[in-house]
């Protein structure tokens, strides 16, 4: 008889072993920081239809036109697997008509999301993103604070020597404006682009400057800026922005070729990388997207918003000097307490006694199987990084008292059974006794 085949992950898709204590903890920071600044948690479903992506992202944007995962239902509807999370938070903003509540609407969210593109160092095809979205005020303000929000959360998590990169793709007359003369300009040069490149000349040049060809980024040195062709308005904004900033102590660099893949994105644009660990490692980006709700069918209401990808996010906490201990601190809270009932007729009393620990905050398990040697179920209380154990049997019960052992040292010592679960709490975590 033939072996039956093991499964693995589908390619892109990675089970997270050993590091679901970081999410949480980025994940902790995230709602705390977050709520700090007003912004309230929503989830939005893992599927939508296309023409949100479509329509929202840009039909000639990278993602609808090669990442996506798109389907059609039983009834032949054409849906995605979401690719990003600010069209459908823009949808959601419609469909539930946010725009009758107190304005601006500022909402943040966590979850998995799906683009179909080579897999490589925390870069996933389905991969785990955390976002925000102001909603609701065009002014200048928006940005800075949304800035101020995210670099309090990353210095929190542990980053240093940040670096924020700033640029204005301005308003949709300027983009047209400058995406005719930087055609005009590369043009001439089409032999020295590669494939992507020239596609974009047609669809979006203003995607040819984040390019990383070393060979298209010295061309580029020569070409015009974005932001001599600012209007008014967009130069104004911006101008603000910058000095805001600069107010709040906020360094920043205004990169000229800094643009963001979507084209929905509008005047202020920007990237925060960390020089901390070595390479500089981009860590998120984002902008405003004043356009976007009028796009989908809505009125005329402005946004700004950002992603993390809170993969890569994750490895670069990791590799901070320190992050694995206070990680490990979180995780030592929360260790189990082993009850190890002596004797098949005492594992009733081994769940009560566990109850009992739960009841009072105290994660524990139960190691029921009788049957085995004691020597191995502390064995297997050890494989589960069990700290202490709680002993009873015969000799227990008669005396009224439960055994409690640190692994640590091998001490042991006996408790009284009446109330011995906040004699363990005083225990094991005498910093949290007042």
């Amino acid at each position: 008889m033939a072996a039956k085949r093991r499964f693995q992950t589908v390619k892109g898709m990675h089970d997270l072993v050993g590091k679901a204590p970081a999410f949480a903890f980025v994940e902790e920071k995230v709602r705390e920081v977050f709520s700090l600044y007003g912004y309230d948690e929503v989830r939005t479903p893992v599927v939508e239809e296309t023409e949100l992506f479509v329509r929202g992202v840009g039909e000639a944007s990278e993602i609808v036109g090669k990442q996506m995962y798109t389907f059609a239902d039983k009834r032949g509807r054409s849906l995605t697997l979401r690719p990003e999370g600010t069209a459908p938070v823009a949808r959601a903003y419609l469909q539930n008509n946010w725009a009758s509540g107190p304005q601006p609407v500022k909402v943040f969210y966590m979850g998995p999301y799906f683009r179909y593109e080579r897999p490589q160092e925390g870069r996933y095809r389905q991969f785990h993103q955390i976002g925000a979205e102001l909603i609701g005020d065009p002014g200048p303000y928006s940005d800075v604070e949304l800035l101020v929000m995210l670099l309090r959360f990353l210095a929190e998590l542990g980053f240093e020597d940040l670096e924020v990169g700033l640029n204005s793709v301005g308003d949709p007359d300027c983009r047209q404006r400058y995406s005719r003369r930087l055609r005009e300009y590369l043009e001439p040069h089409g032999d020295d682009l590669g494939a992507d490149s020239r596609r974009r000349l047609e669809t979006n040049p203003l995607r040819i400057l984040d390019t990383k060809a070393p060979r298209e980024r010295e061309l580029l040195e020569g070409a015009p800026r974005l932001r001599d062709e600012l209007g008014g308005p967009a130069r104004d904004h911006f101008q603000v922005v910058c000095d805001e900033l600069g107010r709040f102590g906020v360094d920043f660099e205004i990169d000229d070729r800094l643009v963001r893949g979507l084209d929905y994105y509008t005047r202020t644009v920007f990237e925060i990388t960390s020089t901390a660990l070595g390479a500089q490692n981009a860590i998120l980006g984002g902008g405003r997207y004043d356009g976007l709700i009028a796009e989908l069918g809505g009125p005329s209401v402005p946004g700004i918003g950002f992603a993390i990808g809170q993969d890569r996010l994750v490895d670069l906490v990791l590799k901070i000097p320190g992050a694995r201990q206070r990680l490990n601190v979180e995780d030592h809270r929360r260790r189990p307490v082993c009850v190890i009932p002596i004797g098949a007729s005492y594992r009733r009393h081994g769940m009560e006694l566990a109850q009992e620990l739960r009841a009072a905050g105290i994660p524990a398990i139960c190691e029921f199987d009788s049957l085995r040697p004691l020597k191995a179920r502390l064995k297997q209380a050890a494989r589960h990084d069990c700290q202490w154990v709680l002993l009873f049997g015969e000799d227990e019960e008669k005396n009224g008292e439960v055994v409690l052992r640190d692994f640590n040292d091998g001490s042991q010592e006996t408790i009284p059974r009446e109330g011995f679960a906040a004699a363990v709490a005083a225990k094991i975590r005498p910093d949290e006794q007042s």
